[in-house]
């Protein structure tokens, strides 16, 4: 199980605290635990999980860095493997300057979204200032996080049915 918790969030902290909470019963008391437990963390453990994700559009360090969340985070990004050249190098760009600005790499739930779209959402939330920008940015994660294991849950209650 903690393999599978690892793989919905990189922070340890939040793993082990749910891994303390076993076992789970409905989908909606995971949620709403993962959730309690998510926003109960410090900045630290939401900085440890933002370092579990490859930036938006780096396809290379999603197939170097992040092998163990690989598949999720490629599906999650599907978005931008059909963005232009151009799409990609202004998200680059805006990656580094955001990184640069905030002391982490941009999280967005990218779910649904273009490239285009991540594109507007990095250079809009560029402009924040820190405490806001970590707050959204963990908002983004636990988005991320609560899909993973609603997918995961979804997916191992239908293989036992």
């Amino acid at each position: 199980m903690k393999d599978i918790l690892k793989k919905c969030c990189g922070s340890e902290r939040w793993v082990n605290e749910m891994i303390n909470i076993q076992p789970f019963e409905k989908a909606d008391d995971i949620m709403k635990d993962a959730e309690r437990i998510w926003y109960s963390l410090e900045k630290s453990d939401w900085l440890e999980a933002f370092d579990h994700h490859p930036k938006i559009g780096d396809m290379n360090s999603l197939k170097e860095k992040y092998s163990v969340a690989k598949d999720l985070s490629e599906s999650e990004q599907a978005g931008a493997l059909s963005a232009t050249d151009e799409t990609l190098s202004e998200l680059s760009l805006y990656n580094q300057l955001y990184e640069k600005k905030f002391g982490f790499i941009f999280i967005v739930f990218a779910t649904g979204k273009s490239a285009d779209e991540m594109l507007g959402i990095i250079k809009d939330r560029i402009n924040n200032d820190p405490e806001t920008e970590i707050r959204t940015a963990a908002e983004e994660q636990f988005k991320i996080t609560k899909l993973r294991l609603k997918n995961y849950y979804e997916s191992d209650h239908n293989a036992r049915t």
